[in-house]
């Protein structure tokens, strides 16, 4: 289970965790995105589904990757947005689909706060989202830390909006960076961002599909 998580809102997290799903149904997997974000929910917007049934209804089935909609923009990728959720009934939710036999991607809320800490405690690996500005590097190396601390150790930073110039390896001591460049069309709707998408699907899921 891959958490999507970064320090400021705003800054791509919702398009990496779309885009890593687009880009792993198209290697063949099926992938399922979780909206973690309790206050703030937006997935299911950005997925073009309906906002229920989502998380609350999910945990309370057997089987919850049946209650998630296919996603009405991209073919190949299911999503369980966030409705009337508690921290308690996502927790548990969360840990539940850690047994799920595809990949799960954990769209979560900014910052490094306690709703921060719940997907982040159910996730394997995380990806920090940033943008290159020294703030949002910033605050994202605080939930890089955090996730280190709850054994989910960032796998790639994705630096959205980015030429290429700025290095943040050092910062997060990981190796694999992708940069995301500044597109005049929606990032979702271009090749450019599909492609690097895809790169990184590949690599984060290499021995998963």
């Amino acid at each position: 289970m891959l958490a999507i998580a970064g320090g400021k809102g705003g800054c791509g997290k919702t398009t990496t965790a779309l885009g890593l799903a687009r880009g792993l149904a198209d290697l063949g997997a099926a992938p399922l995105v979780v909206d973690a974000d309790l206050d703030m929910p937006d997935l299911h917007h950005r997925a073009r589904t309906d906002r229920t049934p989502g998380v609350a209804a999910a945990a309370d089935t057997q089987r919850p990757g049946d209650i998630a909609q296919p996603s009405g923009r991209f073919p190949g990728v299911d999503v369980l947005p966030c409705c009337a959720a508690d921290t308690a009934t996502a927790a548990a939710l969360f840990e539940r689909l850690e047994a799920c036999r595809r990949p799960v991607l954990l769209d979560c809320p900014a910052g490094a706060g306690p709703d921060a800490v719940v997907p982040l405690r159910a996730a394997d690996r995380t990806v920090v989202v940033s943008t290159p500005h020294e703030q949002s590097l910033r605050d994202a190396a605080k939930t890089a830390a955090m996730a280190r601390q709850l054994d989910a150790d960032p796998a790639a930073v994705v630096l959205a909006r980015s030429d290429g110039s700025t290095e943040p390896a050092p910062l997060f001591d990981c190796r694999h960076i992708v940069h995301i460049p500044e597109l005049s069309e929606p990032p979702l709707e271009t090749e450019e961002s599909a492609s690097r998408h895809l790169q990184c699907a590949k690599t984060l899921f290499k021995r998963n599909i």
